[in-house]
């Protein structure tokens, strides 16, 4: 990648796991698909705009909008609504082991002894972080965060050929727009009294939704979406490793969180597994 990529693509962990902690508190206001709901439509009201209609690529945006934006979001953030940030921010790190296999089964890409290394390493330190005493009696948030972090891996891989054609910053235009109201039908149906939320929130809860919505949405997948488009994935990935170290660094110096031993030793072996499938090149048939 050259140097300007690199800079861009640092945009993504940074914003994204800083914005994954916050978020935790603000889910005291707004139940997550209510803030998921909120952060993407706002974004889709601002961005939408600047983009023409994408004619014939709609159908694929809906459905990469749907797994890889509705879907993923929806896990994801239930699931942190019951687990820690810290934690939740290193279970989701298996979104790269599992970018492999899908990208085995959707584009033919036979993964090396390395890959198969790094994803069984990668799997080791779940297991550890599992069994880390704050994750007691959590399985269901844990295996919400897990099934978000297999969806946004799909929906990443199934982005990639229309990054190429449209541009990074209309996907997540496009992906906002069609996830948002989703994501706002979600909440109607589940949450109930979205008035009484948007009447009881206060100025934290709103400042949160902001920075969401109009900062960390645009700029951290506008940018990705972008750098993706230019560069190969297995280039690109390797940038995310920086998720974790913002998200317990924002987790424990913000929300005051006291990470065990257990969580960083798992963590560290989950990032040792990520680490070899990202310096293993991928083979293809």
């Amino acid at each position: 990648m050259s140097f300007r990529d690199i800079l861009l693509a640092f945009c993504a962990p940074l914003l994204l796991g800083f914005g994954f902690v916050i978020a935790k508190p603000a889910m005291q206001q707004f139940p997550p698909f209510l803030l998921m709901g909120l952060r993407f439509t706002i974004a889709a009201l601002i961005l939408i705009w600047w983009f023409p209609i994408p004619r014939g690529l709609l159908k694929n945006l809906f459905i990469v909008s749907f797994i890889g934006g509705t879907l993923t979001y929806g896990l994801v953030y239930m699931g942190l609504n019951s687990v820690d940030a810290s934690s939740s921010t290193l279970l989701i790190q298996t979104e790269v082991p599992f970018g492999v296999i899908i990208a085995y089964f959707l584009f033919k890409e036979k993964p090396g002894i390395k890959n198969i290394v790094g994803i069984v390493i990668a799997f080791l330190g779940l297991f550890v972080l599992l069994g880390a005493p704050n994750l007691q009696g959590k399985l269901i948030g844990v295996l919400l965060l897990l099934s978000g972090a297999f969806t946004w891996s799909l929906g990443m891989v199934m982005a990639k050929p229309i990054v190429k054609k449209i541009g990074g910053f209309a996907v997540t235009a496009w992906v906002c727009l069609f996830s948002g109201p989703m994501l706002l039908l979600g909440s109607f149906i589940f949450d109930g009294n979205t008035i009484n939320y948007f009447l009881s929130a206060n100025f934290h809860g709103w400042l949160i939704v902001a920075y969401l919505s109009l900062i960390m949405q645009p700029l951290a997948y506008g940018t990705w979406y972008h750098v993706i488009g230019r560069n190969p994935i297995h280039k690109v990935l390797p940038v995310m490793l920086l998720l974790p170290l913002t998200g317990l660094s924002t987790a424990i110096f913000l929300l005051g969180e006291e990470p065990t031993k257990q969580v960083f030793l798992g963590g560290a072996i989950i990032l040792l597994g990520i680490g070899v499938i990202l310096l293993s090149k991928p083979q293809t048939k």
